[in-house]
């Protein structure tokens, strides 16, 4: 299974490794990923997403309802 964030679309960065002497190596940024079960009381139905610790700022303040259909129309969440 990918690293990408269900409901941001976030994925892994690629950069560089920087030594003291400036040599530089390939190098992952991964997302900070958490798997998760949300209620969703609109839809009475529970809901196991792999979302980002950001996108959980963002249930927190929105709702996860509201989160759900932007994800849903911005296509990133199928269900």
């Amino acid at each position: 299974m990918s690293r990408v964030c269900e409901l941001t679309g976030k994925r892994a960065m690629v950069g560089n490794n920087v030594s003291h002497a400036m040599n530089k190596t390939k190098r992952k940024f991964n997302v900070n990923l958490v798997k998760k079960r949300f209620y969703i009381p609109e839809e009475d139905q529970w809901l196991t997403l792999k979302v980002c610790t950001s996108a959980l700022k963002d249930i927190n303040k929105k709702g996860i309802y509201a989160v759900v259909k932007e994800a849903r129309q911005k296509g990133f969440l199928n269900q």
